[in-house]
């Protein structure tokens, strides 16, 4: 299957209307087809079980470079599986190809979805991440935490799991002072996420570090935490 081909499939899909209601609503200049998720989820099953994986990478590639809002919801939904074999095939190389192109949640987050994958497969791919902390697009710094949050959610790490999640702590202890919503919300998240399964890292943390973040991001990250 060719990226057009792709495409005009996910066009036959749209409702009348719903693209402008997108565009309104992401808030970024790029084509909306007006295609809803569950369509987006039909489309790209039928695609995973009949392509082989070098069809497939080229085929979110494709979909990626068209910068159509769907399109690139539906490549990173390509990549979005716990076990792709062999593991070096390219689709880690190519969703860190896609990084320096985020601009919009929605987006980015289906791409970090596909990297959380692929992290918790080779969990020594944490070096690259780090250097996307210190990347001047928000985007990719924030994509730092939501691909990461596989580790906050594990609820018997064992001590090298353990290491990688105070790893990533230290990135977000970095990201308290930036005042950037999606930074906050990307923080919280974090911590919201990993209060459920350790309280009391969780707690230690915003008790170093919460005097840093905004009113509403300290809040979230409490949201599961016991009063004092």
């Amino acid at each position: 299957m060719t990226p057009e081909q792709a495409i005009a499939a996910l066009t036959a899909q749209a409702l009348p209307g719903k693209a402008l209601e997108m565009q309104a609503y992401h808030k970024v200049e790029r084509p909306y087809l007006g295609v809803s998720n569950p369509e987006i989820d039909a489309l790209v099953k039928d695609w995973r079980a009949t392509l082989s994986l070098p069809d497939r990478l080229a085929l979110a590639d494709g979909l990626w470079r068209s910068n159509i809002h769907e399109a690139r919801i539906a490549a990173a939904k390509l990549l979005s599986q716990a076990r792709i074999r062999p593991d070096d095939s390219g689709a880690w190389a190519l969703i860190c190809q896609w990084l320096p192109d985020f601009d919009a949640w929605a987006i980015a987050d289906h791409a970090c979805i596909a990297a959380q994958k692929r992290l918790i497969a080779d969990p020594s791919r944490l070096d690259e991440v780090e250097t996307w902390t210190r990347s001047e697009n928000m985007w990719q710094r924030r994509a730092a935490l939501v691909a990461t949050l596989p580790f906050a959610k594990l609820p018997n790490p064992k001590a090298a799991e353990i290491a990688a999640r105070e790893r990533i702590l230290d990135w977000a202890a970095g990201y308290c002072t930036d005042r950037d919503w999606f930074i906050q919300k990307a923080v919280a998240w974090w911590l919201r996420d990993l209060s459920k399964h350790d309280a009391n890292r969780a707690a230690a943390f915003l008790a170093e570090h919460g005097a840093y973040l905004r009113a509403f991001a300290r809040k979230e990250a409490a949201q599961y935490l016991p009063t004092p």
